[in-house]
């Protein structure tokens, strides 16, 4: 195989972070932008969480799993914080922490190897490969970003938009 071919490796982190950087985070923000701090603090029920929630676990998680486990730093989450809090945080504070912690895992991404994807991780009492901890924030930050999605569109009662190279025949 020359050089010039993407390795399987390489394919994977492209992959993880154009889905990250280029819809769920973008298509996240504009969400919370479009949201009054009480809408995104609004909760349906005691069970359920807010987007403001939301916006602070997916922080934490991402921190957690991406940035200080492929750094090597002292994990610091409070998750249980995470859900406790009912605002009102401003959106735009919301936002700034979410988006740099976006950033820092967006810099480990970029130089992860093959390596890094295959060493061993203790991540919240879990013992993980690299490739696990990526997939499952990813993952994690796609379902959490559907919810924070038709929260909005309930909240708002609009379509987002986020699909209309869709509508007329279903495909790009």
């Amino acid at each position: 195989m020359s050089s010039s071919q993407p390795t399987c490796t390489s394919l994977f982190l492209h992959f993880s972070r154009t889905k990250l950087m280029t819809q769920y985070w973008p298509r996240l923000r504009t969400c919370v932008e479009s949201l009054t701090d009480e809408q995104v603090w609004w909760r349906p029920n005691p069970s359920s969480n807010s987007i403001g929630n939301l916006v602070l676990h997916l922080d934490g998680n991402m921190r957690q799993w991406i940035v200080a486990a492929f750094n090597r730093q002292q994990d610091r989450r409070n998750r249980p914080a995470e859900f406790a809090e009912h605002g009102p945080l401003p959106c735009a504070e919301l936002l700034g922490k979410l988006g740099a912690t976006v950033r820092e895992a967006e810099h480990v991404l970029l130089r992860l190897s093959e390596a890094d994807l295959l060493a061993e991780y203790e991540i919240q009492g879990y013992h993980v490969r690299g490739l696990d901890a990526v997939y499952q924030v990813i993952e994690h930050f796609g379902l959490h970003y559907g919810q924070i999605a038709y929260v909005t569109k309930m909240l708002r009662d609009a379509d987002l938009g986020f699909y209309r190279e869709l509508d007329k025949t279903g495909r790009a």
